[in-house]
């Protein structure tokens, strides 16, 4: 029967030692600096070249197209309602 506790008592232990690191676990990844971190790298990561460092330049030429479009469809609009 002692041996039965004491074998309770651990697998508790166990558990409860695997909880807090889970928790933990928890509390970095929905960290505000985390979460940032993470985004910040995905954006560099479509832009910049990851193995060779060098801008990319078909991705950076898409979005600069798609931003000019949207400005030159805005200005159009505010003009034809005017």
């Amino acid at each position: 029967m002692s041996n039965d506790l004491n074998a309770l008592e651990g697998e508790i232990e166990e558990t409860r030692q695997r909880l807090a690191s889970t928790i933990d676990e928890l509390l970095y990844r929905t960290s505000p600096k985390t979460i940032a971190r993470k985004e910040v790298a995905t954006v560099k990561g479509f832009f910049v070249d990851a193995e060779t460092g060098a801008p990319r330049t078909d991705n950076i030429l898409k979005v600069v197209g798609g931003v000019a479009g949207f400005v030159t469809v805005i200005v159009v609009v505010r003009k034809v309602v005017k």
